[in-house]
């Protein structure tokens, strides 16, 4: 198995294991409980710009030891082309998890918003028995359809009631971050994935969510596992952290 990080090529299937540690019960968190330990289930829109580091870094940063996070993820990949392959199932199966991210593509339209619930139902189901929690990670349409920013937050969050799982609503906290300043540069110029910044912001939405601490107040740079550094303005990471705040309030754990 190949290994690797900003690739959108959907024959390469990456499997990222870094430590993640955090304390305690997904709402009430704090350093002197159990270490959390997530799976992440997507595709590029998870590796890119190493999101999952991002969130580990961003827990360190709050004062908990650096947290374990494990990633299935492959380029273009649906949840039905990882339940196709199975390599996702036979990680959940190995147990120990507390909480499991799904993501595939916008799935804003009939046919993607039907296989999101369906394949997110399945896995809610497997990740249920191996004794975790299933999440819903909300994406963003591509910059030639914008107009269906709404139809995908309405598939995730279809997605997260049926499944009775978290909801990281980082589509809408894009949103709420061009309501502050429409200038900003979230997507790389191929018009899908996310430049550094539109990470940070997803990572700040996630964060929030399984930590249950505000976003507001931490570091604009961070130093991820592997050696690589996330460097955002001051200004712009208040904006950010404020906007992903914004997202999870209106969002808040369905």
């Amino acid at each position: 198995m190949k290994q690797r990080l900003f690739t959108g090529s959907r024959a390469v299937t990456l499997l990222i294991t870094a430590l993640f540690v955090a304390g305690g019960e997904l709402r009430s968190q704090t350093q002197e409980t159990k270490p959390l330990r997530v799976l992440f289930i997507g595709n590029s829109l998870t590796y890119w710009n190493d999101l999952p580091a991002m969130v580990e870094a961003l827990a360190e940063a709050s004062g908990a030891a650096r947290p374990t996070c494990e990633a299935v993820v492959s380029g273009g990949y649906s949840l039905e082309d990882h339940w196709n392959e199975g390599a996702a199932q036979k990680a959940i199966a190995r147990g120990g998890w507390d909480v499991m991210v799904l993501q595939q593509g916008p799935s804003a339209s009939t046919e993607g918003r039907r296989s999101l619930l369906e394949y997110a139902r399945r896995f809610a189901q497997e990740i249920r028995r191996a004794g975790a929690r299933p999440a819903l990670y909300m994406v963003w349409p591509s910059t030639s359809r914008k107009g269906d920013f709404d139809g995908v937050a309405e598939s995730y969050r279809q997605a997260a009631a049926e499944t009775k799982g978290l909801l990281f609503p980082a589509g809408e906290a894009w949103r709420a971050a061009w309501r502050r300043d429409s200038k900003l540069e979230l997507y790389s110029p191929d018009g899908l994935h996310p430049t550094v910044a539109g990470s940070y912001l997803a990572a700040l939405t996630i964060y929030q969510q399984l930590y249950a601490k505000t976003p507001v107040g931490l570091p604009a740079t961070l130093k991820l596992r592997g050696g690589g550094k996330v460097k955002i303005a001051d200004g712009q990471a208040r904006l950010l952290q404020e906007a992903a705040a914004e997202a999870n309030k209106k969002f808040a754990w369905r």
